[in-house]
C-alpha cells in the first residue's frame, strides 16, 4: 500500500474500467495541426453527400454538434468549423499505442471500438493495487501521447460504461462497490446501453423513466421489450450484471459496408462497388485466418428502406475473387432497374467446421433456399485458376499490409473510389 491508498476506501470484488478516448479523431487532428487547437473541428462526411459527423472537438460541441449528426445540420450549427474527412492511418497508429499502454497494465483488455476498451483490474492476492490508482496512472500515460481519456470505474461493464460518460474530457468517475444502485437510480433509461429509441418509448409509456424504476419493473414488461434479455437488462439497470471482459471475442462475422455520396443507379456501378467491398472483406478474412461458407449482401435504397439476402457456399472460402460473382447474383435478387442504392454491405459468416448448420443471416436476410442454391465458388470465379488467384491475392495483401489500402487496386475498385460520404467509422476492423 502506498500513501495514496490511505485516501481510498477498500475495493472489494470485481473492478472494471471503461477507457474512453476523448473526442478521439478530433483530438488527433488537433494534435497534428497545432493551429486547430482551441477551435471547433469536425471529422466527418460531406454535408452535401449524405455525410455524418464521426467525431467533433469539444469546441464544436459547444455549438450543439454531436457524433452521428447529419453533416448538413452540423454545418448549419457551426458554419465556422474546420472540417476534415479524417486520417485513418493516423487514428489507427495512436489507438494502437494506447492499447499497448492498457495491455501493459493488465492482459484483461477488451477493445470495443477504435477509441474504447474495457479493462479488468480486479485486485488479487498478488496485485493489490487499488483500481482508482490504476485508472489515474492510465490517464497520465495516455496524456503523454498528446490525447486524453475519460475513465469509468465500477464493479461491472455496464456501470463502468455509464460512469465513463459522466465527466468529460479527462474525467474519472468512480462507482465504489455497494453504491451501484444509488448511482443508477435516477438516471434516464436511455443512459443504459441496449435501450434504444423504441425501447425507451415503450418504457416511458409505462411510466418507467429511470434505471431505478426499470430495475423494479414488471418482468412481463421487460420480456415484452427485450425478449429473452429482459432479466439481463434488469440486472444492468440495477448495476449487478457480471458479464466478463472478453479478451478474445470469437469472431462471428467479417463484414464491411459503405454509404455512397451519390446513389448508385446502374448494375455496373453496383457490381463494381460490391466487388470493392468484397475485396476488403476477403483481406480481413485472410488476415484472421478465417474461411466462411455463408455470404450476405445488404442494400439500402434512397427511401432508406433496407433489404438483405444470403446464401450458402459449397465450401468455406476467404477468396473474394471467387465469391464476388455470388455477391453479384445476390444483388440481382435485391435490385431492379430504376432503384437507387445509397448503401451496400457484404458479410461472410459461418466459420464452423464443415457440415455444421448454417447460422442465421448477419443482416436478418431471408436465406435463398438450401442445398439447391449452394455455390461451388470455383465455377463462378472471375479467375478460374485457383493458383493464379491465390498468387494475385497474396501479392496484393502483402503490398496493402505494408503500404496501406490505397497502394494497389483492381480496376473495379477505382470506379466508386470518390463516391463515398467521407464519414469515419469507429469499428476497429475498419482500421485493419
Amino acid at each position: 500500500m502506498n500513501d495514496n491508498d490511505a485516501y481510498l476506501p477498500p475495493w472489494e470484488g470485481p473492478a472494471i474500467l471503461l477507457v474512453d478516448l476523448d473526442a478521439f479523431f478530433a483530438s488527433v487532428e488537433q494534435l497534428d495541426h497545432p493551429a486547430w487547437r482551441g477551435k471547433p473541428v469536425i471529422v466527418g462526411g460531406d454535408a452535401d453527400a449524405h455525410g455524418v459527423v464521426s467525431t467533433c472537438s469539444y469546441e464544436a460541441r459547444a455549438f450543439g454538434v454531436r457524433s452521428a449528426m447529419a453533416s448538413s445540420l452540423a454545418r448549419a450549427l457551426c458554419p465556422e468549423a474546420i472540417w476534415t474527412h479524417g486520417h485513418f492511418h493516423r487514428y489507427r497508429e495512436v489507438s494502437a499505442a494506447i492499447m499497448v499502454i492498457l495491455r501493459d497494465e493488465t492482459p484483461h483488455v477488451q477493445q470495443v471500438s477504435i477509441d474504447e476498451a474495457f479493462m479488468d483490474v480486479t485486485p488479487t492476492a498478488v496485485n493489490t493495487e487499488h483500481p482508482v490508482l490504476v485508472a489515474q496512472r492510465i490517464q497520465e500515460r495516455v496524456a503523454t501521447l498528446g490525447v486524453t481519456c475519460s475513465i469509468g470505474v465500477g464493479t461491472s461493464k455496464s456501470v463502468a460504461k455509464i460512469a465513463s460518460d459522466r465527466d468529460k474530457p479527462r474525467g474519472l468517475t468512480v462507482v465504489f462497490p455497494g453504491t451501484e444502485a444509488a448511482f443508477l437510480e435516477k438516471l434516464p433509461v436511455r443512459t443504459l446501453s441496449g435501450v434504444g429509441a423504441a425501447a425507451e418509448k415503450t418504457l416511458l409509456s409505462h411510466g418507467v423513466r429511470t434505471l431505478g424504476a426499470m430495475g423494479r419493473a414488471d418482468g412481463a414488461l421487460l420480456r415484452k421489450i427485450f425478449g429473452k434479455n429482459g432479466e439481463m437488462m434488469r440486472d444492468r439497470a440495477l448495476g449487478r450484471d457480471r458479464s466478463e471482459v472478453a479478451e478474445d471475442d470469437e469472431v462471428k462475422s467479417v463484414s464491411n459496408e459503405v454509404t455512397y455520396a451519390h446513389d448508385l443507379e446502374t448494375r455496373e456501378d453496383i457490381e463494381a462497388a460490391l466487388s470493392t467491398i468484397a475485396a476488403k472483406v476477403g483481406r480481413r478474412l485472410r488476415r484472421k485466418g478465417l474461411k466462411g461458407r455463408t455470404v450476405a449482401v445488404k442494400m439500402r435504397y434512397d427511401n432508406r428502406t433496407t433489404r438483405s439476402a444470403q446464401c450458402a457456399l459449397a465450401v468455406p472460402t476467404d477468396d473474394d475473387i471467387a465469391f464476388a460473382p455470388v455477391v453479384h447474383r445476390l444483388a440481382r435478387e435485391l435490385w431492379a432497374p430504376g432503384m437507387k442504392v445509397r448503401l451496400l454491405g457484404v458479410a461472410v459468416t459461418h466459420f464452423e467446421e464443415d457440415g455444421a448448420p448454417v447460422q442465421e443471416a448477419l443482416f436478418d436476410a431471408a436465406v435463398l433456399g438450401g442445398d439447391d442454391n449452394a455455390d461451388a465458388v470455383e465455377s463462378e470465379a472471375l479467375i478460374r485458376d485457383e493458383e493464379k488467384r491465390r498468387s494475385l491475392l497474396a501479392a496484393t495483401d502483402a503490398l496493402q499490409e505494408r503500404f496501406g489500402d490505397g497502394t494497389v487496386r483492381f480496376g473495379f475498385e477505382l470506379r466508386q473510389s470518390g463516391n463515398t460520404t467521407g464519414s469515419s467509422s469507429k469499428n476497429v476492423e475498419d482500421y485493419k
